[in-house]
């Protein structure tokens, strides 16, 4: 293998070690035991490959910056890969300040699951909303909150865990 193929198969080969140590752990948290323990495999392979190579050049510091390259650009790809596949649930909560707003049936005609109650804030009632959705519809979220109540106060977190309600019967449980 030429010099330059080595390089670039060292940078390519820690982006898919990196990328893969990424989704495996990503893959875990969510619970995807399984999928994460198959991934790991070709994780560990492609891990053992590219360190090999790099402890046979450890005389070569244009290879030890390969492989720092490919480490870092593993991480970056691996985060838009997890990102992309947005997996999992988001639960937003909305605080608007008009209580009798339609805002809770034009998300629930949407397809959202809503539950909304009135609260009292520093300047008087507001309807408080939560809301879930998938991962990957949350832009599509907060693009039409914006749209049908531009003066909300919006919170976004990943729920753990999903149990009964409206979505129970939509939600994976793995």
């Amino acid at each position: 293998m030429t010099f330059i193929a080595l390089i670039i198969f060292i940078i390519a080969i820690n982006i898919v070690y990196v990328s893969l140590n990424t989704l495996r752990t990503i893959f875990v948290i969510k619970g995807r035991r399984i999928l994460a323990s198959l991934l790991c495999m070709v994780e560990v392979g492609s891990y053992l490959l590219g360190l090999s190579i790099v402890l046979q050049n450890l005389n070569s510091p244009v290879k030890i910056i390969a492989y720092c390259l490919g480490y870092g650009a593993g991480v970056y790809i691996g985060s838009m890969i997890e990102q992309r596949l947005a997996l999992g649930y988001v639960n937003v909560q909305v605080v608007v300040d008009s209580v009798g707003c339609c805002l809770p049936h034009t998300l629930r005609d949407a397809g959202y699951g809503v539950t909304s109650w009135t609260a009292e804030g520093r300047d008087g009632p507001r309807l408080v909303l939560d809301v879930l959705a998938k991962r990957s519809d949350e832009r599509n979220l907060i693009g039409l909150l914006h749209e049908v109540a531009p003066n909300a106060f919006i919170i976004s977190y990943e729920p753990k865990h999903l149990i009964g309600g409206f979505w129970a019967k939509h939600v994976h449980h793995s």
